[in-house]
This record gives structure tokens, C-alpha cells and sequence, in this order.
């Protein structure tokens, strides 16, 4: 005597590997946008705390430039955060916004005076001249660049 199945036989049901090509494409675009606000405001900042800290022979620093930093800094940390939902971000970001800058100046210098001419405001574009011509905008968008390729390689052990 034979008995039947008790559960209906299905074929094992095999799921797709959701697409990541949204988180991508977001992620990319917040690197886009942050990247250079959160380099900025650090930049701007750090030209006020210099400007104040020369003018006063180290009296006095300036609370607001030190607070823009902080912000700016933090903003940078959240561009690096980007890489737990895809590298794209911190790496567009860190591509765009400064290994390219940083490495056309090193190229050609009048090249990186050309570019913070479109920059509005002159103390916004001596903050920036000061990262671009020292190679701190070159070493943020390495180190940008270096978190989105840690995050995509950690992704991979999992």
C-alpha cells in the first residue's frame, strides 16, 4: 500500500539577489552633493579659525570657524558612512570633489587657481585654495575613495 506525499512536492525556489542599482545610484548621488559641502564648510571654517588665530597672535581662536569644522568634518564622516549602503558614494564623492582637483593641480597649478575662481565668495575660495595647493583636498578624496573600496571589499567577505 503507498501512501501519497504529505506536502506537494515544489520545485526548490531559488531568490534573485535583490538589485542593488538603486542604492547605488543614491548613494552615488549623496557623495555628489555632500562631498563638496562637507569639504567647504571644513575649508571655510578652517580659513576662519587661521585668519582669526593670525590676526590675534594666538589670543584668541574663532568659536564659529572651530564649529564649522566640526561639521564639516562630521559631514565627511557620513560621506565615508555612505559605503554601508554602496561605495559608489564616498567614491564619486572622493573622485570628483578631490582626487581630480587635487591631481590637475598638482599637473598644472593654474589650472587649480582656475577652478576656485568658480567658487563664490573669496573666503570660501581661500579655504579651498588652501587644501588644494597644500594636497589636503587630493589626501581627503584618497582617503574617501579608500573607505568606499573598504566597504565594497568588506561586503565581499560576508
Amino acid at each position: 500500500m503507498s501512501y501519497p506525499a504529505p506536502y506537494p512536492a515544489q520545485p526548490a525556489m531559488v531568490s534573485q539577489p535583490a538589485s542593488r542599482a538603486v542604492a547605488r545610484v543614491l548613494s552615488g548621488l549623496c557623495g555628489l552633493v555632500l562631498t563638496p559641502i562637507a569639504i567647504g564648510v571644513l575649508a571655510f571654517g578652517g580659513y576662519r579659525q587661521q585668519t582669526r588665530v593670525s590676526a590675534t597672535f594666538g589670543e584668541h581662536g574663532d568659536g564659529l570657524g572651530t564649529t564649522l569644522m566640526v561639521i564639516g568634518a562630521l559631514l565627511l564622516v557620513g560621506v565615508a558612512l555612505l559605503g554601508a549602503w554602496s561605495s559608489a558614494g564616498p567614491v564619486v564623492g572622493g573622485v570628483v570633489w578631490g582626487v581630480l582637483p587635487g591631481v590637475a593641480t598638482l599637473v598644472s597649478p593654474r589650472t587649480g587657481i582656475d577652478l576656485l575662481r568658480l567658487l563664490p565668495g573669496d573666503e570660501l575660495a581661500a579655504g579651498f585654495g588652501g587644501w588644494l595647493v597644500s594636497g589636503a583636498l587630493l589626501g581627503a578624496g584618497f582617503l574617501l575613495v579608500g573607505a568606499g573600496l573598504a566597504a565594497k571589499l568588506g561586503r565581499r567577505r560576508r
